[in-house]
């Protein structure tokens, strides 16, 4: 099976540590990040693997190369400028007719697999592996109605968020929605395939979580990790 890795972001968020080093590799436990990513999707079937690269690629080329140590091919795609995080899906050739995109800097212990199966058997174009995020509001959340009179107020509520947890899935035809050579991002092209009545799906998941593009959920990933490793890499930790 087929997968796409994007790794070309600058990690802008955890600067100063991503001036010189790719956030991909960012150290999770004793593995990068996306050491990590290629292990799960290993385990789950996907060997054909190419990650869309840009910022500080020769590290990552140096350090995954051809993928043979973990018996998987790794295939690179380079972006000479910014192309967003769709806009890159249209450098790569050879789709396969349904493939699987995903952020290089996720930490989860989604079945990979049942989500692929679940997508090729839903006959959507495109699904979206989603997380429930709790938000919590520091501040007395005042409603009123259109002559300012108050009817409520919520003191630091927490909101509940279906979000996006980095993770898709492809069936080949959305890449007659992605513009050639300009910047495009997921949203735009999400919000193109709902506009043009295309099927769109969010495929909820409850277990672990985390994108790491933040200090304090960088700090929280190393820590689930160190904890849980056994649940992101099976029992014997490969």
């Amino acid at each position: 099976m087929q997968a796409i890795i994007l790794a070309g972001g600058k990690g802008t968020r955890l600067k100063p540590y991503t001036v010189a080093f790719p956030k991909p590799l960012m150290p999770i436990g004793d593995y990068p990040i996306l050491e990590v990513v290629i292990k799960q999707l290993k385990n789950y079937g996907f060997d054909d693997i190419t990650m869309a690269v840009g910022h500080l690629r020769h590290l990552l080329q140096a350090f995954f190369n051809d993928g043979k140590q973990w018996d998987v091919r790794i295939s690179y795609s380079v972006e000479e400028k910014p192309l967003g995080t769709a806009g890159p899906l249209q450098l790569i050739k050879n789709y396969q007719s349904d493939f699987l995109v995903m952020n290089g800097d996720v930490l989860t212990n989604l079945h990979f697999d049942e989500f692929f199966q679940y997508h090729k058997n839903s006959g959507a174009v495109c699904t979206i592996a989603s997380y429930n995020k709790a938000v919590k509001i520091d501040l007395g959340v005042l409603k009123a109605n259109k002559d300012n009179v108050l009817y409520d107020y919520i003191e630091k509520p927490t909101l509940d968020y279906s979000v996006s947890m980095g993770v898709y899935a492809f069936k080949k035809e959305v890449l007659d929605y992605i513009p050639v050579n300009e910047y495009s991002d997921f949203p735009d092209l999400i919000k193109t395939l709902i506009k043009n009545g295309k099927k769109v799906l969010r495929y909820p998941f409850d277990g672990y979580w985390l994108d790491i593009g933040r200090t304090e959920d960088y700090e929280l990933a190393t820590e689930l990790f160190e904890k849980h490793m056994v649940e992101f890499l099976g029992k014997t930790g490969k």
